[in-house]
């Protein structure tokens, strides 16, 4: 016989999850949910001079991302593994809460971005995605003559 937790908000926060992951797609207008086992967190900031994207990736190595611009769409996509247990051990998972498998993500940049020197670095399972913006479209300030 073996002991179990008894969680009985469990059931609902899968729901929770569930619907959240549905609604969040729709409203997006992005399959990530979609076509992906978990779709990553990201931050966005905006500045003056660019963008900025942190995306949480813990336990996938940034070799293994691939990030993608091309026609003003940036595509980030990977995939983290279920960690390997020894085979001579008999363990019995219960309980399973960090996602594993392929994850994609998808971003509409504006037409402002400078698709060329966009730089993306990984360290402590977060990806962080530099894209700076056209030096023609950043504001300058005018003089009046007068």
């Amino acid at each position: 016989m073996t002991l179990v937790n008894y969680d009985p908000f469990m059931g609902i926060r899968q729901l929770q999850d569930d619907i959240n992951r549905l609604f969040s797609g729709a409203t997006t207008n992005d399959s990530s949910s979609v076509t992906a086992d978990w779709v990553p967190s990201v931050d966005i900031n905006e500045f003056d001079e660019k963008f900025q994207l942190y995306v949480d990736v813990p336990g996938v190595d940034p070799k293994d991302v691939e990030v993608t611009l091309e026609g003003g769409v940036l595509t980030i996509t990977g995939e983290r593994f279920v960690q390997a247990e020894k085979a001579d051990e008999n363990i019995v998972r219960r309980r399973a809460e960090r996602g594993a498998g392929r994850f994609y993500r998808r971003f509409i940049l504006p037409d402002i971005v400078d698709a060329e020197k966009v730089k993306a670095t990984g360290r402590n399972g977060v990806l962080e995605i530099l894209i700076p913006k056209q030096a023609k479209a950043l504001p300058r300030r005018i003089e009046v003559a007068a």
